[in-house]
């Protein structure tokens, strides 16, 4: 197995900048020819760190923690590639976890954190995650950052254009010639559909302004907007409520896909064909959006760079930097049209 001293003599470097390109000591100064001699000499000789002996040496496991309301929810796969792919480029390995099993303030986040098991923390917060208990999280000692998630007086927050896209799908059906318009949305607590009604409702504000409806008609003033929350069930609930309104909606803006599949479920329970009788276009793509019927119009967000930027969030931490909340916005929010969405009927 090859040693540090094998991969300094191949590159005709020290031992000690080895060992800190290696371990991506920021202290390290190196050119950045030094550096990719040092890289290469490495992968020449199938170098591997010893990451027992380099935990106790610099009291630092490597391994970063990505904590997720639901490993399964196929909206958080590009995140967590982003996360993955971000961080094996900066030398750590990526913990998977469920904030069900890891509640803040619970045990298995107090021994991952209290037994130096890992670094720092990528954080999104689930909707019934207690503000009291989050709260006792960030005051800890360890490093964390909030992924598509805010708490008030915490600095250090990757989250994306919400309102971008709130307002992206509401134009959408707004140049379809749809005039009655609702939003299917969060939980009032947060943040995401806090900032996605705000979107909607600037779409349909500028919509209402002489001169300014992209569409054929001019839009009503704001829509309606229920608060169900994101998943399937909370949909569901959302359609009936919105149906049972004397001038039910043609078109509705669902806030997040796994909310808007309940939609479409609910939409053949009670008899309302989509698109022909009803608009849906949901915020977020996964693989399941092509495979709904009809396939679901979306707008896709830009998951895998919050990953990337949440790591490079992290690490700044890590390294003792100060850092501002970041919104990343590049790319933008990018509209999908499918099946799921057209023009109203004309009655």
């Amino acid at each position: 197995m090859a040693t540090l001293g094998d991969v300094a003599a191949l590159a005709g470097v020290s031992i000690s900048a080895v060992s800190r390109v290696l371990s991506n000591d920021a202290s390290a100064r190196v050119s950045a020819t030094t550096r990719t001699r040092i890289t290469e000499a490495a992968k020449a000789l199938n170098y591997r760190p010893n990451f027992a002996g380099r935990a106790l040496k610099f009291s630092r496991s490597n391994v970063i923690a990505l904590i997720v309301p639901d490993l399964t929810n196929a909206v958080f796969a590009e995140l967590m590639r982003g996360v993955e792919d971000g961080a094996l480029e900066r030398g750590y390995v990526v913990l998977l976890a469920r904030a069900e099993d890891m509640q803040p303030g619970g045990e298995m986040i107090d021994r991952l954190l209290g037994e130096g098991r890992v670094d720092g923390v990528l954080l999104q917060v689930g909707d019934h995650v207690a503000p009291e208990a989050l709260a006792s999280m960030l005051r800890a000692a360890n490093p964390t950052v909030l992924v598509n998630s805010v708490h008030p007086g915490f600095s250090g927050s990757v989250t994306l254009d919400d309102i971008a896209a709130g307002r992206l799908a509401t134009e959408h059906l707004l140049t379809l010639g749809h005039t009655r318009i609702a939003l299917i949305n969060g939980l009032t607590t947060t943040h995401t559909a806090q900032q996605r009604a705000i979107g909607f409702r600037e779409a349909l504000a500028a919509a209402s302004g002489a001169g300014t409806a992209p569409g054929p008609d001019a839009a009503a003033d704001s829509g309606p907007i229920t608060w169900h929350g994101y998943e399937p069930r909370a949909g569901r609930a959302a359609l009936r409520e919105l149906m049972d309104a004397a001038e039910p909606p043609t078109a509705v803006v669902v806030a997040n896909i796994n909310a808007a599949i309940g939609v479409l479920g609910e939409a053949r329970v009670l008899g309302i064909r989509v698109p022909e009788e009803l608009s849906v276009v949901a915020i977020h793509d996964a693989w399941t959006a092509e495979n709904t019927w009809p396939p679901l119009t979306t707008v896709r967000m830009p998951l895998y760079e919050l990953g990337r930027r949440g790591v490079d969030a992290l690490y700044a931490r890590l390294h003792g930097e100060t850092i501002a909340d970041t919104v990343v916005s590049d790319p933008p929010p990018e509209l999908l049209v499918r099946e799921s969405t057209a023009p109203p009927i004309r009655r």
